[in-house]
């Protein structure tokens, strides 16, 4: 069993880098990705088609694989008493990660943080990669983040090397909108390719459709790991 890398530290490895979103309606749909995927990507993200769903079952069915950790992605939005209550019933899942909106304000990231505990690492979500953003814009909420003592940043490859720049190399920088080159970008606006995004400063990538749309989506992931490992 894969010995799964504490949110707060970089991943040891190009593999453990790479996060598979599971952006499917149901279980059943979900089940077979994880099933190919275990022991291929590093984390598999729930976000909210799945955990609307199929709720707490979706993280108990990727943990019972046990070698890849869970990123929960529900940008929780809403006063602090509401977050922590969400994070708090989350703590219990055991997932690793879970994303909050940075624009809920300080008071809202500080609550989730001490809600989750110290298993849990709170990313904070900035702007969204299908939207245009500023990098000034960005980093602000990058610091709010920080000081609100969140784990990590969610932030697209662009804005990456900013904001590492702005908050130093203790927060865990998670990049979405990742487009191995020549790719279809699909919805997205501000995309990078995987190696790009690590060295602009991300830790982790987010890496949906190219994976998951390849003629062999398990030759896909080793190919980005394989890119990963090469920078």
């Amino acid at each position: 069993m894969l010995e799964l890398v504490a949110m707060t530290r970089a991943p040891e490895t190009p593999r453990q880098r790479i996060i598979f979103p599971l952006d499917v309606p149901s279980l059943a749909e979900a089940r077979p990705w994880v099933e190919r995927l275990s022991g291929h990507v590093g984390l598999f993200k729930v976000g909210l088609e799945l955990y609307s769903a199929a709720g707490p079952d979706a993280v108990r069915m990727i943990q019972e694989h046990g070698d890849t950790g869970v990123f929960l992605d529900l940008k929780l939005h809403d006063i602090p008493a509401t977050v922590a209550g969400a994070a708090s019933v989350i703590r219990g899942l055991g997932v690793q990660m879970l994303t909050v909106h940075a624009s809920g304000g300080k008071a809202a990231l500080e609550a989730a943080v001490q809600a989750a505990g110290s298993d849990t690492c709170i990313l904070a979500v900035t702007r969204l990669t299908s939207q245009s953003a500023t990098p000034d814009e960005v980093t602000e909420l990058a610091r709010v983040a920080r000081e609100a003592s969140c784990g990590g940043i969610v932030c697209a490859g662009t804005e990456a090397a900013a904001v590492r720049q702005a908050v130093g190399p203790a927060l865990r920088i998670v990049t979405p909108g990742i487009r191995p080159a020549g790719a279809d970008v699909g919805d997205q606006v501000r995309v990078v390719t995987p190696a790009a995004a690590i060295a602009a400063g991300a830790d982790y990538i987010v890496v949906g459709r190219p994976i998951r749309n390849a003629p062999d989506p398990i030759e896909a992931a080793r190919a980005i790991e394989t890119e990963l490992a090469a920078r």
